[in-house]
């Protein structure tokens, strides 16, 4: 007899894993998951790496509900068969579809699959004036943090600081949060629908 809740959870799990496996069928990615009966677990990878570039292994891990061996065994085997690369931000390692994003771009992923740095980098390109104290207080954290993350974004190439705060490749990272908006964040969804306000054609 099943575990009282254990049902539920395992609904959701078969649930989650389809959708995924479904992105993962209509992704360029879909070559290399194949036909054994592992491929459920691995296309749901495929899907979710493909749809969600950057994310780390416990977040690929937690929200596909997969176990760390599994999950393990499947992202090696991706990335062996050249369906996805890895690369060490820090602590973390993020994964990426292979050969889809340039080393800007895999940085800014990074740094946008953090909720600070995120929050910051939206707060800039909504308004390029934006002081520090501000941004604080939007994201309901310290001056302090609000600096030290300018000087992660800064070292990253993402930000430049001179007198103020400045983009770097504003287009660009707008470009990935409007693209990748529905893997982010509620608030990254208002900005990727008002988006279009903020580039210009300048011929």
């Amino acid at each position: 007899m099943a575990e009282p809740g254990r049902e539920p959870v395992d609904r959701d799990k078969r649930t989650t894993l389809r959708r995924f496996a479904a992105l993962g069928a209509a992704s360029p990615l879909a070559a290399f998951v194949g036909s054994s009966s592992e491929s459920d677990a691995r296309s749901a990878i495929a899907g979710y790496v493909s749809s969600t570039p950057g994310a780390h292994f416990s977040k690929i891990r937690d929200d596909l509900s997969l176990g760390t061996g599994e999950t393990q065994h499947h992202l090696r085997r991706l990335v062996d068969a050249g369906a996805i690369e890895s690369h060490m931000d820090g602590e973390y390692r993020r994964y990426f579809p292979e050969g889809r994003f340039s080393a800007f771009e895999r940085r800014a992923l990074g740094y946008l699959r953090r909720e600070t740095p995120r929050g910051m980098l939206i707060a800039l390109l909504s308004e390029p004036t934006t002081t520090g104290s501000a941004i604080a207080e939007r994201l309901d954290v310290s001056t302090a943090t609000v600096s030290n993350t300018a000087a992660d974004l800064e070292e990253a190439g993402l930000l430049a600081r001179n007198e103020g705060y400045a983009i770097e490749r504003p287009e660009t990272l707008i470009s990935l949060l409007v693209r990748y908006a529905d893997s982010f964040d509620e608030r990254t969804v208002r900005f990727a629908s008002r988006a279009d306000e903020l580039i210009r054609y300048d011929p």
